[in-house]
């Protein structure tokens, strides 16, 4: 199964340039992998019959006991064999549906295929957490098929609307899961089956879980989101939306009845919600005049109609309910493909306008007649025996309110033969001039053709079927009336039912006209989609409400308002009752007294300055404090990085200051200074008390205990500040290196406002580079390379000479505290900082022309090629049958260097250091080199 899901996501991956090469004949290549799918479930078949799923197991995350965990059992089977064999039917119509010029046509191919897989990683996946993936993935995929005609509004909002729904009812679904599975004390959804958990949490959850169901499968009152959908191309609805994720509500229901389906509120819920739902898509249907929404509404109604009887939770009603589900996928699917051909050989869906179908496109005419008997239920199709199973369950169910459940199946099943004949009639019957067609593409026909005859061929075979999937329904005691599937079982009242179906549905179709007119009377004033409307118009305006009054671009704001939230919630569990120390040391030393005493003078004369960079530097002055309290507590890593951050921080704040007034705003003291200062008073007290009670708290014992040995152990380095970095925490740091990047991102983005500044700043680079390339060797170039980018009047010789004799020992220092931090002071993150500062010194010496010379690579450039190293070592590591990030340690002999002590997350210790570099680089180039270049067109601007 997992070897099925990777050629789906290579599929995926390569379907753009196979689209690029061959045009729409690409999606037959693309039909490999769910052709497989399919093809791998009849070859099991046998296997899966006997009572012997099929069971792949491989670890992921052994901290979270998370694993790619795969089961296929009969019910698994069977909706393989629907998303496998209808996703490689709808990927071959596709070749003859859309043209070779369809815009963004690749993507959609990526997007369909890759939905293929995500759909079968649902219905096999026995990890509930890995369902939930799959489930928020086939919603993603979903949006950007649904919004593949993104130029369209409807087609925007549809997909927008979709994916609220379905997001929404995840979500819930997800605290289930949770829910669930922490009480269950697995996620492993074949281990929670075999033995349910009870009490109140589990009927929560399993509330929750119906939600998540109830959304995906469209179910009241939730069910204005698949009509919407149909702006999606006809493709898209035949798969989604009748064959696939629709049916993961469904799949999910009946997945979980055989163990909750006596939850107290499991019965009253669906069957409410399901009948409900049939009822209400059945009369809607019968109002459309255009084909695809006559579908979408049937398909609502059919979804209402599968959840009754797989909610139902008996073991006949479970045999109905599997039998209807591929019915349903059939005759659905092979509808939507009739209308997607109908829709291009006459360019119109519009049931008042299309005349003559049946004999201008007799093969069409004959797959849309047979999938719609299918849907109304007649013989000899399959759609007839799910029907008439459903009648009997309910005919002979003792369980409370049967009767009520068989009245609304049997009205719904009135309203489905009215609306599949008024689908017949609207599509094929001649009731005026003949509609002109062109002939549809051989590809397009292969799918409803095939599609059709499945219907006829199970429906004949339907004792088969129930062969194949009575393991199912097995899960469920003998019910006292044995249901069986079949095309006669004599005269029975189920088959009378059968016959009042279709008088009653025939009648109904008959005087359309009346029903029309009374539809058009009935008022709509609890209508879903206005609704929905109305919802999301109210949140919008409340989080406007809500940002404009709380995030409105104020600084002080937006720091008051975290930091109250910090004295609030941290704050009062201090207040609540917690174990304070009964000593508290505040030294080790008199020398650590003296610089806390300077810092706090440092902070209180910052909070009183009114010069910006006076300011700064006080700042500054608390910062090298903290890292002399570093120094002095034995923690030399901790201080030097502490002196290289506050040093950087310095430098940014003073290029920044440039474009700032001198003095902060001569604002009189007020209530508005006290309010900050207590907000600063109380943060200060809070920390101080977090500080103190965190090692009171403690109950388990540190995991930091272990980190002296581990370091050496585990990391081979002596550090343990850098060997965490790199190796027991190593994860952590590649999150950080992603704020990092992103981080660079939005400076870079805050300062080059438009495109032409960054062309500006690119254009440079390659001169800079251009002109060193064609310097003559040996030519002298001064203390500085390139020291054009400072007026004359502004120029230090005696800067730019330091800066010549200090900044390549500085490079020098910067790579020795990058191959010693592993056993000394030092590090990736350190050196980086260093030669970073390096870097500044050129800047400050010779402008921004100099910053280019001194490094003419983009800050980009070593950004992106830090993160690929330090990514790439975790993917070298397993490609060797390692962990990912795992660290190896080699003793080497080297000529001239002797032995030589290495360590491979040295490599990731590289990778962080050249994206420290790139962030400097990019905050000289922005707050520098591109504030220096605004400054001087204000200037000649102003001149």
């Amino acid at each position: 199964m997992i070897a099925l899901l990777l050629a789906h996501v290579a599929a995926a991956g390569v379907a753009p340039a196979l689209v690029r090469r061959w045009g729409r004949r690409a999606f037959l290549a693309l039909a490999v992998p769910p052709a497989a799918a399919a093809v791998w479930a009849a070859v099991s078949t046998a296997a899966i019959h006997d009572g012997h799923p099929v069971v792949e197991r491989y670890r992921w995350i052994d901290g979270l006991h998370l694993e790619l965990g795969f089961r296929a059992d009969t019910l698994t089977w069977l909706m393989v064999l629907v998303v496998g064999g209808i996703g490689a039917i709808v990927l071959v119509y596709c070749a003859g549906y859309f043209s070779d010029d369809e815009p963004l046509l690749g993507r959609f191919a990526a997007n369909l295929t890759a939905f293929a897989g995500a759909m079968l990683g649902l219905v096999t996946s026995d990890d509930l957490l890995m369902l939930y993936l799959f489930w928020e993935v086939t919603t993603v995929l979903s949006y950007l098929l649904i919004g593949h005609t993104s130029e369209l509004r409807p087609s925007r909002s549809a997909a927008t609307q979709a994916l609220v729904v379905t997001t929404a009812g995840g979500l819930a679904m997800l605290v289930g899961i949770v829910l669930l599975g922490e009480r269950a004390g697995t996620y492993q959804l074949s281990e929670i089956l075999a033995d349910p958990p009870r009490g109140p949490l589990v009927t929560t959850a399993v509330v929750l879980l119906i939600v998540g169901a109830v959304t995906k499968s469209a179910l009241i009152p939730f069910h204005f989101w698949l009509p919407s959908a149909m702006a999606a191309p006809t493709p898209v609805s035949a798969y989604l939306h009748a064959a696939a994720m629709v049916k993961a509500g469904i799949y999910l229901v009946a997945r979980l009845a055989p163990g909750f389906s006596d939850v107290p509120l499991w019965r009253p819920v669906l069957l409410t919600l399901g009948g409900a739902t049939m009822l209400l898509g059945g009369w809607r249907a019968l109002r459309q005049h255009d084909l695809k929404l006559l579908l979408a509404f049937g398909t609502v109604s059919q979804l209402g109609f599968l959840t009754v009887l797989v909610g139902t939770g008996s073991r006949a009603a479970a045999l109905a309910g599997t039998t209807l589900l591929l019915a349903h996928a059939l005759f659905k699917a092979c509808l939507f493909l009739v209308v997607g051909i109908v829709d291009h050989a006459t360019g119109s869906r519009d049931l008042r306008v299309l005349s003559g179908l049946g004999r201008s496109l007799p093969v069409v005419a004959g797959c849309g007649v047979l999938a719609a008997a299918s849907m109304a239920g007649l013989p000899p199709l399959l759609g007839f025996v799910g029907k008439e199973a459903a009648y009997e369950t309910f005919l002979h169910s003792s369980a409370p309110g049967s009767t009520w459940v068989l009245v609304v199946l049997v009205a719904g099943s009135i309203l489905t033969f009215a609306y599949s004949a008024r689908f017949v009639w609207g599509a094929f019957a001649e009731r005026g001039p003949r509609s002109r067609v062109v002939r549809p593409d051989a590809y397009a026909l292969v799918g409803p053709v095939l599609l059709a005859a499945g219907s006829v061929v199970v429906g004949v075979l339907s004792t088969r079927l129930e062969t194949l999937t009575s393991s199912y329904s097995r899960l469920w005691p003998a019910d006292g009336h044995a249901v069986h599937l079949g095309l006669w079982h004599g005269v029975t009242p189920a088959l009378g039912l059968s016959a009042l179906t279709v008088l009653g549905g025939a009648g109904l179709f008959a005087v359309r006209g009346g029903v029309e007119r009374l539809q058009a009377a009935v008022p709509t004033s609890l209508d879903a989609q206005r609704s929905y409307r109305a919802t999301m118009r109210s949140l919008d305006r409340a989080s406007l409400e809500v940002t404009g009054g709380l995030q409105r671009g104020s600084l002080p704001l937006t720091l008051g308002l975290i930091l109250s939230v910090l004295v609030i919630v941290p704050g009062g569990s201090l207040l609540l009752g917690v174990t304070w120390p009964d000593e508290v040391r505040w030294w080790d030393t008199p020398a650590q007294g003296i610089v806390a005493l300077v810092v706090l003078v440092a902070a209180y004369w910052t909070a009183r300055s009114r010069r910006r960079l006076r300011a700064v530097i006080l700042v500054g002055i608390t910062g090298y404090g903290t890292a002399m309290l570093f120094l002095l507590h034995g923690a030399p890593d901790l201080a030097l990085t502490q002196v290289l951050v506050e040093t950087v921080s310095l430098v940014v704040f003073v290029l920044v200051v440039r474009r700032l007034p001198q003095r902060f705003s001569d604002t009189p003291p007020g209530i508005g200074r006290w309010a900050r200062a207590t907000l600063g008073l109380l943060v200060g007290a809070v920390m101080t008390g977090l500080a103190l009670t965190a090692t009171t708290v403690r109950e388990a014992i540190p995991v930091s205990v272990d980190f002296p040995r581990a370091a050496v152990e585990f990391g081979g380095g002596r550090n343990i500040v850098n060997v965490t970095l790199v190796d027991i925490r190593a994860w952590d740091t590649m999150g950080e290196l992603s704020v990092v990047l992103v981080s660079a991102t939005g400076v870079a983005s805050l300062v080059f406002l438009r495109q032409r500044f960054v062309d500006r700043a690119r254009q440079a680079l390659e001169r800079t580079r251009s002109e060193m390339a064609e310097r003559p060797p040996g030519r002298g170039v001064g203390w500085l390379a390139r020291p054009m980018g400072v007026a004359s009047e502004r120029r230090s010789v005696m800067f730019e000479v330091v800066t010549r004799l200090v900044f390549h020992t500085v490079a020098l220092w910067s790579l020795f505290l990058l191959f010693s931090g592993h056993n000394n002071p030092g590090g990736g993150f350190s050196a980086g900082l260093v030669l970073g500062l390096g870097l500044t010194m050129r800047y400050l010496a010779g402008g921004r022309s100099e910053l280019r010379a001194a490094l003419p690579v983009s800050p980009g450039a070593l950004l992106g090629a830090g993160m690929v190293l330090a990514a790439g070592t975790s993917l070298v590591t397993l490609a060797f049958g390692g962990e990912a990030l795992q660290s190896w340690i080699f003793h080497l002999h080297v000529p001239l260097l002797g032995d030589v002590h290495l360590v491979t997350s040295l490599f990731f210790d590289i990778g962080v250091y050249l994206v420290v570099v790139g962030l400097m680089l990019d905050i000289l180039r922005s707050l520098g080199s591109a504030i220096d270049d605004q400054i001087e067109q204000e200037s000649e601007l102003t001149s």
